[in-house]
């Protein structure tokens, strides 16, 4: 990790946004800028919170321990805040964070990240209805991962990423992936993602160079979530 000095335009992400014109030189005056290497862990599951993260640039892929497995709950983006899990009573992080690429946020500390959601109404409305669909999302991935089948929840999980991230000018899904991290992401192994992309490959739903993806056939995609 790297700080450097302040390159943040104060609108590239919601808190910034939503928050008062008059609260924007706090915010100022409070944030701290760090750089992130690739595969650098920017937090560690059950560490005591320290502050929020918003992304200035790059992707983070947020994750915890699921068993011996990794489980990925969700990838982050320009503009997207992550550490928001670690709100509450209890001030440790259930999840852990790490950059998928070179990635630059913009950290609020605890403290001062409180007394915006007190000041700051507008920004506060809208963290509780992105709380709100993150545990919808939460609640459908877990009974995805209790009764989807393995292909369906992989079918799933490219779907979602193309939702996420779009298409790269050249088609394919604009996230570059190990599929290590598609395993995670969709709750199985190595061994069966690469099998079950070899078969969408085959079948024609799918074209992969490298970690590029490109979906040739989406519904063919979403008629095996139905069926899984």
């Amino acid at each position: 990790m790297a700080k450097q000095k302040n390159t943040c335009d104060l609108k590239s992400c919601t808190f910034c946004r939503l928050c008062l014109k008059e609260w924007l030189p706090a915010i100022d005056s409070n944030r701290k800028i760090f750089n992130y290497k690739k595969s650098e862990r920017i937090f560690n599951e059950n560490e005591v919170v320290a502050g929020m993260y918003f992304i200035y640039s790059g992707t983070v892929k947020v994750h915890k321990q699921w068993g011996d497995k990794e489980l990925i709950v969700r990838f982050a983006k320009k503009g997207d805040i992550f550490g928001h899990r670690g709100l509450g009573n209890d001030t440790h992080y259930p999840i852990s964070a790490t950059a998928l690429e070179p990635v630059t946020v913009c950290f609020i500390d605890l403290d001062f990240f409180k007394a915006s959601l007190k000041v700051n109404h507008e920004y506060a409305y809208h963290l509780m209805m992105f709380f709100a669909d993150e545990l919808q999302e939460s609640e459908k991935k877990m009974r995805d991962l209790a009764h989807m089948s393995v292909k369906g929840r992989i079918a799933n999980a490219l779907i979602r990423l193309k939702t996420k991230f779009g298409l790269h000018k050249d088609g394919y899904i604009d996230i570059l992936l190990s599929r290590q991290d598609i395993a995670s992401f969709a709750g199985t192994t190595y061994e069966t993602v690469f099998r079950m992309l070899t078969e969408f490959m085959e079948m024609g739903i799918i074209k992969i160079d490298g970690k590029k993806i490109t979906v040739i056939d989406e519904n063919e995609l979403y008629s095996l979530i139905a069926v899984g």
